[in-house]
């Protein structure tokens, strides 16, 4: 009998254990998006993780890019509507809002789109980090599945000398057997315009056996997008006109001269003048005059 018992115990023990296992485990790719617009891609944790609201900012907030704006707004304008439209990277100088439009875009895309009952046609977007580059190939073939729009997006992408996931994400984009899905476009921001730091594309030109092709290698990469949008350091005015967005938008209380005198010492005190600069100076202005960012 109490043998009987001790099996009974070291059963439920065992069930538990693989219990406790399932709920660790990754949950299994799905051949199919999860519901929702937004996503970010972790494959660690089994593979879509819905985001329920994108930290964005209004399309028209975005001074002294209007250039890059229109370009990264026709281009995915395009791609939602089932047209042919380029990879695109955004580079160039900290705190110009590269990230800041590719979100904005899409939610400005989406919000074109709110008449359309049909929510299977908003278009996706999906954030994967740096580090899980690699891992590209296996999320893109869970997309190709699907039928909805999807714009895979990586912030502060760059890769440095022993790292060889580039070699992932050039496959991916347009060298693989299968070719990137044609419901799928990449978009990526960067401060380096070929992804790789200067003074390693120099080392390969002084050192390699053949300088020609050791730097083709290393910055064909980012021949693969069919956009370069540059991005550069913002005068005076373009920060001012920054600013004054924001506060128009968000109905900020302050006098014209009061708001100028304070701005441009705010940006004198950071070392220098951007959009990161410009909204971090609002932020605190509007806490100062006890008003919310709604």
């Amino acid at each position: 009998m109490a043998k009987e018992k001790d099996g009974e115990g070291k059963t439920a023990l065992l069930a538990r254990i693989a219990a406790a296992l399932d709920r660790l485990a990754p949950a299994p790719l799905g051949a199919a998006l999860p519901d929702g617009d937004a996503f970010i891609w972790e494959p660690a944790q089994g593979g879509l993780i819905a985001v329920p609201q994108v930290a964005h900012v209004h399309l028209s907030l975005l001074k002294g890019v209007e250039s890059q704006r229109e370009t990264l707004l026709a281009n995915t304008q395009r791609f939602a509507e089932g047209l042919p439209a380029n990879n695109a990277l955004l580079w160039g100088a900290r705190g110009m809002g590269k990230s800041s439009l590719v979100k904005a875009v899409h939610e400005e895309v989406n919000r074109s789109r709110k008449g359309e009952a049909d929510k299977e046609k908003n278009l996706v977007l999906i954030e994967i980090h740096r580090e899980d580059i690699d891992t590209l190939p296996l999320l893109l073939r869970t997309l190709r599945a699907s039928k909805r729009r999807v714009v895979l997006f990586c912030d502060d992408l760059s890769f440095d000398k022993d790292d060889t996931s580039y070699k992932s994400l050039k496959a991916a984009l347009e060298g693989g057997i299968e070719g990137r899905p044609v419901n799928t476009i990449f978009y990526a921001t960067s401060n380096r315009r070929h992804l790789m730091p200067r003074d390693l594309v120099d080392n390969e030109r002084g050192t390699a056996i053949n300088p020609g092709e050791a730097v083709e290698e290393k910055v064909s990469l980012s021949d693969r997008f069919g956009l370069w949008l540059g991005f550069h350091h913002c005068g005076q005015d373009e920060y001012l006109a920054m600013i004054d967005g924001y506060v128009g938008f968000y109905d900020l209380k302050i006098a014209p001269e009061e708001l100028r005198r304070r701005a441009l010492a705010w940006a004198m005190g950071r070392g220098g003048r951007s959009g990161r600069v410009a909204w971090q100076f609002i932020q605190d202005l509007a806490g100062e005059l006890g008003q919310t960012l709604d």
